[in-house]
């Protein structure tokens, strides 16, 4: 499931979440839900691509990853694994999602 929220700040966030609603990805923020909109249209092309997949270690010495437009633009954060391995089951899961919401369509 994708999920577009509005902020307070009147910009829009999506999520890529998972069945039972966790936040697997957190997007940046857009000025409307259009931008929003056409950037999630964007994600089945990205995915594959394996370059898109930042992988980060924080200063907690915790693993996250960001997704990257074809530019190097961050589009969204992934939450924080305490391990690798979490971290590359996340990206996993993002790409199933985004995978099985194409097919949707």
């Amino acid at each position: 499931m994708i999920e577009i929220k509005k902020e307070g700040d009147n910009t829009y966030r999506f999520f890529v979440k998972t069945g039972d609603g966790n936040a697997l990805l957190n997007s940046v923020p857009f000025s409307s839900k259009a931008d929003a909109n056409n950037t999630i249209k964007q994600l089945y092309p990205l995915i594959k691509k394996q370059a898109v997949f930042e992988r980060k270690t924080d200063h907690n010495g915790r693993f996250l990853f960001t997704l990257k437009d074809t530019s190097g633009s961050i589009i969204g954060t992934s939450q924080s694994y305490t391990s690798e391995a979490g971290m590359e089951n996340g990206i996993k899961n993002v790409k199933s999602r985004i995978v099985m919401l194409s097919q949707l369509k």
